[in-house]
Order: C-alpha cells, then sequence, then structure tokens
C-alpha cells in the first residue's frame, strides 16, 4: 500500500508536513500545502503503477530459489535446456498483465 507521505514526497520532496495514521484529513503543513485531491490522485496513480508489477515482484521471489549458477554450469556441461525451461515456467506462472 502507498503511503500518504509517499504520495506528497513524490510531489514535493522538501514538503515539511505532518499528520497522524496515514490520514490525509489530518495534515498539517510546516512549508506549502499541497492540495488534499492532487495528494489523493497522486497515491492512486502510485498505487496503480505499483499494482500493475505485482507479475514482477512474484517473479523475483521464485528466480531467488533458482540456483542459476548451477542450472546454467549443468546446462553447459550435459546440453540441457533447465535453467531456459525453469526461467520459461516462471515467466507463464506469472505473466506481464
Amino acid at each position: 500500500m502507498i503511503k500518504i507521505i509517499d504520495a506528497i514526497f513524490a510531489i514535493d520532496k522538501n514538503a515539511e508536513v505532518t499528520f497522524q495514521n496515514d490520514d490525509v484529513d489530518t495534515l498539517k503543513w510546516d512549508s506549502t500545502p499541497i492540495a488534499k485531491d492532487v495528494i489523493i490522485a497522486k497515491q492512486a496513480e502510485m498505487q496503480a503503477e505499483y499494482d500493475s508489477k505485482q507479475y514482477q515482484r512474484d517473479r523475483k521471489a521464485e528466480y531467488d530459489k533458482l540456483n542459476q549458477f548451477e542450472l546454467i554450469g549443468e546446462d553447459s556441461i550435459n546440453g540441457t535446456t533447465n535453467h531456459r525451461d525453469a526461467i520459461i515456467a516462471i515467466k507463464d506462472k506469472y505473466p506481464k498483465e
């Protein structure tokens, strides 16, 4: 979940603000305020981008489980395609959408 503070700093990296419980209605600005609707829109945009890349996070978790150097080495020695097959299986399991 993208937090309000992430959206605020994406809009203005120098913003100075306090708030409670990630609630946009409790914002207290020590710098130039940003309109709530702008913050909410930016948060939604950032969340949509994050959500659209879930397949990448899922793939990475699977790739990290592979001993890729060993697979590549064995394929090289044995003339097999185990590494390639494992990568394709992960990409098929978590396709780009």
